[in-house]
């Protein structure tokens, strides 16, 4: 059976790009099995509406914010509230507007500032509706929830999702890319004898704080050797990507800073060593046995980041401000014999690559029991 899909996401200088891209994923996988997506997305400053268009995606833009003074009861009790830019009631109004001319099966929701009261409005005009979450702090109202973190269970959202909710949960559905599955084996057996000679350094679409910046500085004050080629990937939005690539010129090392590269994949298959957000690249990286670095960047990467690194697979500095402070000892630990190894064996241990595949055969499968 065919079903169409719409996805209600954004992205923005404040949410970065990372629920964007994981949607788009999984709409690329329900594409290429022949079904129909839309996206729904509001016009942020940093939004990323000219890719979903690019890739052919039909997209409903909703108005950018305006500057707002609302009561702060129209928006949800934490620290994403604001990530919306309108009261919820007004965003599930112009959800259900664009939902309206659509007869969408399915309505994929990722995002921190909805829950179980946005979800109830729009649900009149969707068969069914699917939330990918990582925080398990709210409620919702949904057929199918994900969520691909490491060290979450299924039992930490028995209070928050109805009692016949099919839960996704943990990295075996991790939306990641064809690519990273299909490398998998080639990266694998690269690992078995390894030697550190070149790092990935990703750490967000956006880096708004320019932590790139602060690693850069940090390696150089580190043993890591001058021949260490250094590949840089940041967003074409970022807003220190012209400090970062003359910084980068100046380096002891062979450094290239490259913006919205498609070959993510491939980059990794030819690091040794990752230095990155604790984000949902982190599952990437477990895919292909990349050891890493993760500098956590936000609240809602501090429990993925302290399991990652609890099985063995990464190291962890938990605030960007100490980044300077404690890379290069951390980069010295990770020197010492057999380090990249033990780490890369323990990542590759986390995921296989194959989660977008499960999540799209759990759609179809409540698809199916519900006609």
């Amino acid at each position: 059976m065919d079903v169409l899909v719409a996805f209600r996401v954004d992205a923005s200088e404040h949410i970065g790009t990372g629920h964007v891209i994981r949607c788009l994923t999984l709409a690329d996988e329900l594409t290429c099995q022949g079904h129909q997506c839309v996206f729904i997305c509001r016009k942020h400053q940093g939004h990323l509406t000219d890719l979903i268009a690019g890739k052919g995606y039909q997209l409903f833009i909703l108005p950018a914010p305006e500057t707002m003074e609302f009561n702060s009861s129209a928006y949800l009790n934490d620290s994403y509230g604001d990530w919306l830019g309108v009261p919820w009631q007004q965003d599930a109004k112009e959800t259900r507007e664009a939902l309206a001319l659509i007869d969408a099966d399915w309505l994929v929701v990722d995002h921190y500032a909805l829950d179980a009261r946005w979800e109830q409005q729009v649900a009149m005009v969707v068969d069914q509706i699917m939330v990918i979450d990582d925080l398990a702090n709210r409620q919702h109202e949904c057929a199918l929830l994900l969520d691909q973190n490491l060290g979450r269970v299924a039992s930490d959202y028995d209070w928050l999702v109805p009692k016949d909710c099919l839960r996704l949960i943990g990295p075996d559905f991790s939306l990641l890319r064809p690519e990273f599955a299909l490398r998998r084996e080639f990266s694998l057996k690269r690992r078995e004898q390894p030697e550190l000679k070149r790092v990935l350094i990703s750490l967000g679409g956006v880096d708004r704080t320019n932590v790139t910046g602060q690693v850069l500085d940090s390696l150089v004050e580190s043993e890591l050797p001058r021949d260490t080629q250094l590949d840089i990937v940041m967003g074409g939005s970022a807003p220190h990507l012209d400090e970062v690539q003359q910084q980068a010129n100046r380096l002891p090392f062979k450094a290239t800073v490259n913006v919205n590269v498609p070959d993510m994949a491939e980059r990794m298959c030819l690091a040794d060593l990752s230095i990155g957000a604790a984000g949902g690249t982190s599952w990437e990286r477990c895919c292909l046995g990349l050891p890493a670095v993760l500098v956590i960047l936000a609240d809602n990467q501090v429990s993925g980041a302290r399991a990652l690194e609890a099985a063995g697979a990464t190291s962890t500095i938990t605030d960007p401000d100490t980044v300077q402070a404690y890379l290069p000892s951390v980069m010295a630990e990770i020197g010492r014999f057999d380090c990249l190894q033990r780490m890369s064996r323990a990542a590759a241990a986390i995921t296989d690559g194959k989660g977008t595949s499960r999540v799209l055969e759990s759609i179809l499968t409540v698809s199916r029991n519900a006609s």
